[in-house]
């Protein structure tokens, strides 16, 4: 299996792991892996923001950001288009903000390259 743990890109910070990995997405161009849990360094902004264009366009979200740095790691939908919808409430980290340490090959990866187990909420 492929059991990771979720660095933030910009300083290591660990965000969360794939045990609490629910789906992972690549819709509309837009790759994120979908967590029902994430550790203290990941904040949330308390304003909403509007997509205005993009995978997000026309959806209400708050930014996900690593406490320690600061970088915007991902989103949390408050509301979105019917495609986007099941994923209201969950943490959604942008596969291109962070980083997997995979345990069983002791190795760091970029995200989009790592294979994890076909999870979805759709189903």
């Amino acid at each position: 299996e492929s059991c990771a743990v979720f660095h933030c890109r910009g300083c290591w910070a660990v965000l969360g792991d794939s045990l609490h990995l629910c789906a992972q997405e690549e819709q509309r161009g837009l790759g994120f892996l979908v967590c029902f849990k994430v550790t203290n360094d990941v904040t949330w902004e308390d304003s909403l923001l509007i997509g205005l264009e993009g995978a997000l366009l026309g959806c209400a979200y708050n930014a996900l950001c690593c406490r320690l740095c600061g970088l915007i790691v991902g989103f949390i939908l408050y509301s979105a288009s019917r495609d986007l919808a099941y994923l209201r409430g969950f943490f959604c980290f942008f596969k291109d903000s962070i980083l997997c340490y995979v345990l069983k090959t002791k190795i760091i990866v970029e995200a989009s390259k790592v294979n994890f187990p076909a999870v979805t909420l759709k189903e």
